[in-house]
């Protein structure tokens, strides 16, 4: 495979600049785990197709219910070709229960669920440790214009919906999750990046146990066995539904 010109490389993919048509790119998932910006890094053998076939799965799930995102076609078992996008430099966060840094801003336990989902947004800059900006600070330094901002926060609650349709059916409760977007050669705004363990919370429905990035995060080890385990279950919720890897 011609993957052309590595033009980035960052936490946990590789891009690439697609020599055969120059609005698409191909992503190379990694098999390196990061968190706290980077700070703390680790990897574990398959986690890099691990992602990529969930995420792929996840993609399709979506383009189905309607959500445009910059996913063209999954190459195993770690390639996936995207349309090459404008990343908006914010990170879309949806909370459907308290965990992580919320619970432990307002001092409460987590787990607590929500009257409603809430949504944040987080200015994508590492060496900053990717800090929270308010809708008025993102609209006074110009990180999205009002349009894109209430376009993001609808595509991020949308997405939330069906998220939910698909892992409440496989006993994991979508505690909470990450989301990119950007915009195409077009115009167009399409979720990109990926949607997997690295990025959302996902605990079991009875017994509360992390499926996530949080098992490497917080020392609670078998972080391989948690993504395999919510692979097989994306699988075979995918496969009763007539979508394949």
């Amino acid at each position: 495979m011609n993957l052309g010109t590595l033009v980035y490389e960052g936490k946990g993919k590789k891009i690439y600049k697609d020599p055969a048509d120059q609005r698409q790119v191909w992503m190379e998932f990694k098999d390196d785990l990061t968190a706290f910006n980077a700070q703390k890094k680790g990897s574990f053998s398959g986690k890099g197709r691990l992602n990529g076939e969930m995420a792929t799965l996840i993609f399709r799930y979506l383009k189905r219910a309607g959500i445009p995102s910059h996913f063209v076609s999954w190459e195993p078992d770690r390639f996936m070709r995207v349309e090459e996008v404008k990343i908006i430099p914010l990170e879309v966060v949806v909370r459907n229960y308290l965990a992580g840094s919320l619970a432990k801003k307002l001092g409460k336990e987590e787990g607590e669920k929500l009257p409603r989902p809430i949504v944040e947004f987080y200015y994508k800059d590492d060496g900053l440790n990717d800090p929270f900006v308010s809708d008025d600070q993102i609209m006074a330094l110009n990180l999205a214009p009002g349009t894109d901002l209430m376009a993001l926060k609808t595509a991020a609650l949308e997405i939330n919906v069906h998220l939910r349709e698909i892992f409440r059916p496989m006993g994991l409760r979508l505690v909470d999750f990450k989301l990119e977007f950007g915009r195409d050669v077009d115009g167009r705004l399409l979720l990109a990046d990926e949607i997997t363990p690295d990025g959302c919370r996902l605990w079991d429905e009875k017994t509360l146990e992390k499926f996530d990035k949080d098992r490497f995060r917080r020392d609670l080890g078998g972080i391989d066995h948690a993504y395999k385990e919510v692979h097989k279950r994306l699988v075979s919720f995918m496969r009763e539904r007539g979508i394949e890897i």
